[in-house]
């Protein structure tokens, strides 16, 4: 019983989950990439599988800006009398609302709008028929809490003022709040520390919803803040499921850096899970009692004396389930991939940058081509020509043959922002053809390599590792760059790295044998 973490690889952070019909369903943040909010089914937990988008029309998901922290930020998702609900914000304009379908594989409501400020928005159905709407906030001082009101799931309207819930335990920013009622008590989740290299999630508890409520004294119960020297760090920010078989789980978000002692990571916060147990108090912990040989370097000490007793509470990349999870049984991971153009307008993994003009796009069956608009992936508003993946793992080769029109630039980019990405692109410079390579970290840009080539067509290639990105064009190498720079711990954000596909300032780019490979 015992798998690897992260179970999503790549920018999904602030997964939710909930259990419905004889399967689990996950959802994650977008931020501002289109559709929104990728939703997520497995059978065990472990292994998911993308079955689509919540938010897919321009009605339902307004995205002006391109900037880093704009859009969707951290969904949850519930399902109640036969019916799914997704409740998530849009910082760039509406604020909190959810969305609602009786058909998981169909589309999605219009947003039902709740006028309740803060972000990382839940919601919780009580046993009476009550519906609360829940969400971090601040008081008259300044001072972050977790808040609630009571709202008609009919139209989203409120029916109480916020009240005030729980202040934490003193973390800043606290956040990700979700309410559970397990038992006798109303469970009240929350992440603090931000999301960051202090990340951590506590709990607290009550037999009334209002409050008041008792932490947990374990808390944190999930950090990876004082492990120095592991790569899965900024442990936090999670939810809650328990599967049929009787075992409890627990997902959330962390990130990889690019090595033990480097801490710089660019591929995102990535979705992992752990095993969720009780004490006989009611008190429930998360992780596994035991620690694999691989993971001794985990021997150094969470935050608190009951964590270092027991084992509990920390994120590890290999997970050994507790004897009690025996009868949990899922599928073993193949994270070894190779992503092509074949029937392209069937996947579901490919995104835009914010809400784009689907006439700049000719999708094939095994190629496309791309059309350039009036915007530059420099640019922070308005939608460029862009379409791309998720960087997944660090050990990836890309290769793709393009052909451009002889005007603008067209090719491939490395994206973490507008702010900070390498390009890879051919280009027409006084009546000759060139590949490309340039990086933008930054206010830096610069050319790093010109290749001057016999047509407008060639065969592009990065291959890249934890620490650089090559680029190569017609099998030469053109220069390297390191992948640090487009890390959030120097491009600042909380999204990771995209491979796409971009035409600016008139170009026209056909790309055809494309194929990205997890290589190890």
């Amino acid at each position: 019983m015992i798998f690897q973490n992260p179970v999503l690889r790549g920018m999904y952070p602030d997964p939710s989950m909930c259990y419905a019909n004889g399967k689990f369903y996950m959802v994650c943040s977008s931020f501002q990439y289109f559709p929104g909010v990728p939703l997520f089914e497995s059978n065990d937990l472990i292994n998911w599988k993308q079955i689509g988008h919540c938010l897919t029309r321009k009605s339902q998901l307004l995205l002006p800006d391109n900037d880093t922290g704009a859009g969707i930020y951290a969904p949850t998702i519930r399902f109640n009398n036969g019916r799914f609900y997704m409740v998530v914000t849009n910082v760039s304009n509406i604020g909190n609302f959810y969305v609602y379908t009786d058909d998981i594989y169909g589309q999605w409501s219009e947003p039902v709008l709740v006028e309740q400020n803060g972000i990382d928005p839940s919601l919780f159905f009580d046993d009476d028929g009550k519906v609360y709407f829940i969400s971090n906030g601040n008081d008259a001082d300044g001072r972050g809490f977790i808040q609630m009101s009571q709202i008609d799931i009919s139209n989203g309207k409120k029916l109480s003022d916020n009240q005030p819930l729980w202040y934490g335990t003193g973390g800043r920013y606290i956040e990700a709040p979700h309410m559970y009622k397990f038992g006798d008590y109303y469970y009240l989740l929350n992440a603090e520390g931000g999301t960051e290299y202090g990340h951590m999630v506590n709990y607290a508890r009550s037999k009334k919803i209002e409050g008041p409520y008792e932490p947990c004294p374990a808390n944190p119960i999930l950090t990876n803040r004082n492990l120095g020297g592991y790569q899965l760090q900024g442990a936090g920010h999670g939810d809650i499921v328990q599967a049929p078989d009787g075992s409890w789980w627990f997902c959330h978000l962390a990130f990889r850096q690019i090595d033990k002692y480097m801490p710089f990571h660019h591929l995102g916060r990535e979705t992992c899970m752990e095993p969720l147990v009780w004490d006989d108090e009611g008190w429930f912990y998360i992780g596994s009692k035991n620690v694999t040989a691989q993971e001794t370097l985990c021997k150094l000490p969470v935050a608190n004396g009951y964590n270092q007793k027991m084992g509990y509470g920390r994120a590890l990349l290999q997970v050994e389930c507790p004897k009690e999870f025996d009868n949990h049984k899922f599928e073993k991971q193949d994270f070894n991939f190779t992503q092509t153009f074949e029937n392209l307008s069937t996947k579901l993994d490919w995104a835009y940058l914010c809400n784009y003009d689907p006439s700049k796009y000719e999708l094939n069956s095994d190629s496309f081509v791309l059309h350039a608009g009036d915007k530059t992936i420099d640019c922070k508003k308005g939608s460029p020509t862009f379409i791309g993946i998720r960087q997944k793992e660090f050990n990836q080769e890309i290769q793709v043959n393009c052909n451009f029109s002889g005007q603008g630039q067209t090719g491939l980019t490395i994206y973490m922002d507008p702010n900070h990405h390498y390009d890879l692109y051919l280009e027409e410079i006084d009546s000759k053809f060139y590949a490309v390579n340039k990086v933008k970290i930054g206010p830096a840009q610069e050319i790093k390599a010109k290749l001057e080539l016999k047509n407008p067509q060639a065969q592009l290639k990065i291959i890249a590792n934890p620490y650089a990105y090559d680029f190569y064009a017609n099998g030469e190498f053109l220069a390297s760059a390191d992948t640090r720079y487009l890390s959030s711990e120097v491009a600042c954000g909380f999204c990771g790295v995209f491979i796409a596909f971009f035409a600016q300032n008139g170009a026209c780019g056909t790309f055809t044998e494309f194929k990205s490979e997890h290589k190890e």
